[in-house]
């Protein structure tokens, strides 16, 4: 099977467990969603009256996170099964949910004023997809993605050896990137004012009652030089 065709797959795979394949379930996962949350709005500056796409959607956990902005949000997903989800369990009257390929958006040139998502880029053809977020974002708009950090060592054991991705959930052609690399795919993809930082110490099987304190403490290690380069997750900025 092609790329798309696993992608797929897996989203009927773990359509009904989604959450805890992605470690957004229990209380470390929704202190890491809001975090990721945040960072959405505050790079892409969402308020009421801007337009943002979300790509990669699934179950909607971010969209009903971003919708309490009041921005108009187009949330977009390759599955229809999480799409299906995304709409029943997360509807609001600012957010437009649609089955869409990134390869290929049906949106206009300019339609955008932010695009934004979280742990998807790992999962595209980028020289494919990247075009088209381009294309569809308004001159001086946001591109903000959080996307698995290759250099931690869970992530890299787990996206290289195949017996792991498969344990943990993933689909066969998912990876994770450098922020060298993913800084000049996006470069030469024709993004500017590309930005890369690494974050991200609390893990989503820390329990319920030590998450609060795992996640002040992975806030210092973020701070600490070298080390935060092994945190599990990058944040992705750039503009059009």
């Amino acid at each position: 099977m092609d790329r798309i065709d696993n992608e797929l797959a897996h989203g009927r795979k773990i359509s009904q467990n989604a959450e805890f394949y992605w470690g957004w379930s229990g209380v470390a996962g929704r202190l890491r969603s809001e975090r990721r949350a945040a960072m959405y709005k505050s790079a892409g500056d969402l308020q009421p009256g801007k337009k943002a796409l979300e790509i990669g959607c699934g179950t909607g956990i971010f969209t009903a996170i971003i919708a309490r902005t009041g921005a108009d949000i187009t949330a977009v997903d390759l599955s229809p099964e999480l799409a299906e989800r995304a709409r029943a369990q997360n509807p609001s009257p600012n957010v437009k949910y649609a089955v869409m390929n990134v390869e290929k958006l049906e949106f206009p040139d300019n339609s955008f004023d932010c695009v934004y998502g979280s742990s998807v880029l790992h999962h595209l053809n980028l020289p494919k997809a990247l075009p088209e977020m381009l294309r569809v974002l308004k001159p001086g708009g946001a591109f903000v993605f959080t996307e698995p950090n290759m250099l931690n060592p869970q992530i890299m054991l787990q996206k290289n050896i195949p017996f792991l991705k498969a344990m943990m959930g993933d689909s066969p052609d998912e990876t994770a990137f450098f922020r060298g690399k993913i800084k000049k795919i996006l470069l030469d993809s024709g993004f500017s004012g590309v930005n890369t930082e690494p974050f991200d110490f609390l893990h989503p099987w820390v329990p319920g009652a030590l998450a609060p304190a795992a996640g002040g403490l992975g806030a210092v290690l973020e701070r600490i030089p070298l080390l935060r380069e092994i945190a599990g997750s990058l944040l992705i900025t750039a503009t059009k």
